[in-house]
């Protein structure tokens, strides 16, 4: 058993009757083939990215199912042969889904051979710390005192203006 999505376009002047009954007739191909439909969701009409038949937009369905191989030519058979049905494409999912399934096996392989990060330790402080004035049971930590500042070297002697430097 494979999983299919199958999306078919509808002309856009086919009655709603019309659309429900290809539905039918492809969901009771798909039943009675051994399969089994998973979802059926109608779009609406949306606008077709090129003309089709003289068509510039369609009913778009999509129908996802599980069946065997040889079930998907009759079901295209019959949107083939359907007048109302102007294009439609069947696509096999499982096997995406099989390739992203083995892609997130690989990761969380890697992931599982990746070391943990350490944990940083939250810092414990030395000393107790000052009250604040004026706030009874409020500790803040004591101000910093600046460092003392260095001398100033003392200036050079700079000569005046004629006096001569022997």
């Amino acid at each position: 058993m494979r999983v299919y999505e199958e999306l078919f376009i509808v002309k856009p002047d086919a009655p709603e009757e019309e659309v429900d009954g290809i539905v039918t007739q492809i969901q009771g191909v798909i039943t009675n083939g051994q399969g089994t439909v998973d979802k059926t969701d109608k779009w609406g009409t949306r606008k077709l990215a090129y003309r089709v038949q003289k068509y510039s937009e369609g009913i778009y369905v999509l129908i996802q199912f599980t069946s065997p191989p040889g079930l998907v030519h009759e079901i295209e058979r019959r949107l083939r042969v359907n007048d109302q049905v102007i294009k439609f494409i069947t696509v096999r999912t499982d096997e995406k889904q099989k390739k992203i399934d083995k892609r997130k096996k690989v990761r969380d392989k890697r992931a599982a051979r990746r070391p943990a990060p350490p944990v940083a330790a939250p810092a414990i402080p030395s000393e107790p710390a000052a009250a604040a004035p004026g706030l009874p049971g409020v500790s803040h930590p004591a101000p910093a005192q600046p460092a003392p500042a260095a001398p100033a070297p003392a200036p050079a002697a700079v000569p005046a203006a004629g006096e001569n430097k022997e």
